[in-house]
């Protein structure tokens, strides 16, 4: 099918004008692919190992997972054997690169958002995967793994745009994925944005939640359960900041946040808000460190 359109195109400027075509000259056609070459849609995750900057993992909304080894010269698919292909979050522990962690499922409620089938983990640097659970998140958006003891890491799930439930919200475990803890929900359509670690105090979260829902013709973003919150302790008590912290008064929508490398106590947000949507606030996430 394709050789016949490629072949009617070349005819058209000889039928239109009358003249006699060599069907010679098309006995070489070569028929190529010219675009659009990125058929794995979009790239939702990027980490680069600590230990070795010449890995480099990244994971596409539905295209899988692709590692180099070299600084991205050259790429090699290593998830393509499991039973889903929408990633959402990549996490490699500091000190063994070998150890990888996977959130499927993309955080970008779009109406045609990619959902995934829970958490996944190598010990391998990518030849074999272990499925941890987690399934009903739908959507896992940031993985944060404590560099002083890797066995912790918080999961962040985004959740399913469009059925309320309870799986979403923060994550924790403590003994390398084999039983999780929810530490931070608001409701039933709120998820986690975005999310940081201090990174003096690995004890010290940023997570920003985010209240939304998709319908087939519709979408909300924004509500009672979006905020920014604080804890010191790894979860175990949080708070919420507010206007006081240079937040945008009211109900508040999508949060992305970003620490000062320079001065890890200053935080950035960019705020969906009522007034001045996607506003710019910076604060101080903690005035006494």
């Amino acid at each position: 099918m394709i050789r016949k359109f490629y072949a009617l195109l070349l005819l058209l400027p000889a039928i239109a004008f009358g003249q006699e075509l060599d069907l010679g000259l098309l006995e070489n056609l070569n028929i190529r692919n010219v675009g659009p070459a990125n058929m794995s849609g979009r790239i939702t995750a990027i980490a680069v190992a600590a230990s070795d900057p010449k890995i480099i993992v990244v994971g596409a909304a539905s295209g899988g997972v692709w590692k180099s080894t070299n600084g991205g010269s050259a790429w090699t698919p290593i998830f393509d054997d499991q039973p889903t292909q929408n990633i959402g979050a990549i996490a490699i522990q500091r000190d063994n690169p070998e150890v990888i962690w996977i959130g499927t499922g993309e955080g970008n409620p779009r109406n045609s958002v990619n959902l995934g089938m829970g958490l996944f983990k190598s010990e391998d640097g990518g030849k074999s995967w272990k499925h941890l659970g987690l399934d009903a998140t739908k959507s896992i958006h940031r993985i944060l793994i404590d560099p002083s003891n890797p066995n912790t890491v918080y999961i962040g799930a985004h959740g399913d745009p469009f059925t309320p439930n309870t799986e979403r919200g923060l994550f924790k475990t403590t003994d390398g994925g084999m039983h999780f803890e929810r530490i931070l929900f608001t409701n039933e359509t709120s998820g986690v944005a975005d999310m940081l670690m201090h990174p003096q105090n690995p004890r010290r979260l940023y997570v920003a939640l985010y209240d939304h829902r998709r319908t087939p013709y519709s979408f909300v973003s924004g509500g009672p359960g979006s905020g920014l919150f604080v804890t010191d302790d790894g979860g175990s008590n949080w708070r919420k900041l507010g206007p006081e912290s240079g937040l945008p008064e009211g109900e508040l929508g999508r949060i992305g946040i970003a620490l000062a490398p320079s001065n890890p106590n200053r935080m950035y947000a960019k705020v969906e808000a009522k007034k001045m949507r996607f506003t710019a606030v910076k604060m101080q996430a903690n005035r006494g460190n």
